[in-house]
């Protein structure tokens, strides 16, 4: 992994992982292991993120929750923490009441136009939403294919697919790739 890139954890949180929630992705046991090996290539350069929801929601935030009411908790409720085995990742946590998490908070920890390696759920909500806005905002951005999970392995493979339509702002890499491993 290149030394300046920074590996943003998109919400490795209970609500997306736990197969129980209506959220819960099924790839997400097969991502822990790759994420937990790119952290340990990036130290002092991961963040994690998480979704929460906000406050007070408005305009179509509020009518998403009417939509989700499980997931209208207190930011500090038991199902938007990191789950055990990511929580140790980073020192910088950053939340945000967004799919999307580029903007000013990432920004502050990352810096403006940074190199980040993107990983974490779900793939086809989170993770494009945070890689699009990063890319437009003249970030680059590797998204690890075997580090993301989706809602489903097949939309999983559609946001991948839409992503891979942005190079060279986009790339794609498998763990393997992004750590140089195996020849590559």
């Amino acid at each position: 992994m290149h030394p300046d890139a920074w590996l943003v954890v998109v919400d490795p949180q209970r609500i997306f992982a736990d197969a129980a929630s209506p959220w819960g992705s099924p790839m997400f046991p097969a991502i822990v292991d790759p994420v937990r090996r790119l952290a340990a290539a990036a130290p002092g350069h991961t963040v994690v993120t998480r979704w929460v929801p906000a406050a007070e929601p408005a305009g179509s935030w509020a009518t998403y929750l009417e939509a989700w009411p499980f997931a209208d908790v207190p930011e500090d409720d038991r199902l938007l923490e990191v789950v055990p085995e990511l929580r140790d990742l980073g020192d910088e946590v950053v939340s945000l009441p967004t799919f999307g998490k580029w903007g000013p908070a990432l920004q502050a920890v990352t810096g403006p136009t940074p190199h980040l390696v993107l990983v974490g759920v779900s793939t086809d909500c989170c993770v494009v939403s945070t890689a699009l806005a990063a890319a437009d905002a003249g970030a680059t951005i590797t998204v690890v294919t075997d580090a993301c999970a989706g809602s489903s392995p097949e939309n999983h493979r559609a946001a991948m697919d839409v992503m891979a339509l942005y190079p060279p702002q986009i790339t794609l890499a498998s763990t393997a790739e992004v750590l140089g491993e195996d020849g590559a």
